[in-house]
């Protein structure tokens, strides 16, 4: 069920409530009822932290709604939820963005109505192994238990991509298993996988807590060497760049592949909440830095250079005019 008969049942006992006590009414600015729903990721990734602080910042600072951040399993169910009216805001990787807009991939032929918000920081493609599992290189993967990340996720997608650059059969060729990330590193410490793929930004708090619970037993793969057979056979939306070693304490740098991640809301919402909504961002940035580190990795210039899903006129007038 969605929660549109919820979000009805909600608005209607507020509005009673409103009544009896003489409330203030939320005015007509009010759309879907004052009530945002943030689509996130999974509990221990880096949405779900910058959701929740962004679903605060949206509470506090704009008069008439009240946001909340939901937990899901991130990018491709956040843009179909949002596209159905059943969240307001979403986050999501720019790659399965960008084959939303157009109507390919995970959403061949239908085209998804949304538009975005910003271009924040960048997730890092972490690929991680046991330090014991005779996996020395990407193309060691092949036949083992692989966890690719939740189903209808971004990790989930660029994982496969990844597999298939580096000429591995992403359904045929490992033992392929779609679990949340806190399901997947339970099961690397229980050993019952062998490798798995996670994209978040730095650092992600389940990968943190894995790999400084038993140093030495894990370690992440290099995967510069995939970057221009993923290019050629799906475009330049990755890049690449080097995790640096103190955030999860490695031995060393890792190399690997990043995609920047978007803000999106629904085509159809008002303008004006759109631009409010992306000065509450920026205005108060310094709040949700506190919140987790990635949140002072975007600047207006940066944020709006969300091409190619388009940014939402609300959120173009404010680029524009502050």
């Amino acid at each position: 069920m969605t929660r549109r008969p919820l979000r009805l049942v909600a608005a209607l006992l507020l509005a009673a409530l409103l009544a009896g006590c003489g409330g203030a009414d939320t005015g007509p600015r009010a759309w879907h009822d004052g009530r945002i729903f943030l689509a996130t990721g999974n509990t221990t990734g880096v949405y779900y932290q910058l959701g929740g602080g962004y679903a605060d910042l949206i509470s506090r600072h704009l008069p008439g709604y009240e946001a909340r951040a939901e937990p899901t399993g991130a990018s491709v169910e956040n843009i179909t939820r949002l596209a159905g009216g059943d969240m307001e805001i979403a986050f999501s990787l720019a790659d399965t963005a960008a084959d939303a807009v157009s109507g390919r991939g995970a959403f061949d032929g239908q085209p998804q109505p949304v538009r975005a918000l910003a271009r924040v920081y960048s997730n890092y493609t972490h690929v991680i192994v046991r330090a014991g599992g005779k996996i020395d290189s990407f193309a060691d993967l092949r036949g083992k238990r692989i966890s690719t990340g939740s189903p209808r996720s971004g990790t989930d997608i660029i994982a496969g991509r990844l597999l298939t650059a580096g000429g591995i059969d992403p359904d045929k060729d490992i033992q392929r298993l779609n679990l949340s990330l806190p399901e997947t590193v339970q099961r690397m410490r229980a050993g019952t996988l062998d490798g798995m793929f996670f994209s978040g930004g730095l650092p992600t708090p389940g990968i943190k807590d894995l790999l400084s619970s038993a140093p030495g037993a894990f370690r992440l793969l290099p995967l510069t060497e995939l970057a221009e057979p993923l290019a050629a056979r799906f475009g330049s939306v990755y890049t690449t760049a080097v995790l640096p070693k103190d955030v999860y304490g490695t031995p060393a740098p890792t190399p690997t592949i990043t995609v920047a991640n978007v803000i999106l809301v629904a085509a159809d919402m008002p303008d004006q909440l759109a631009y409010d909504l992306t000065r509450v961002l920026f205005t108060w940035q310094g709040e949700l830095i506190k919140v987790h580190p990635e949140a002072a990795n975007f600047t207006r210039e940066s944020a709006a250079a969300s091409q190619p899903i388009p940014l939402h006129p609300g959120a173009v007038r404010y680029y524009r005019n502050g």
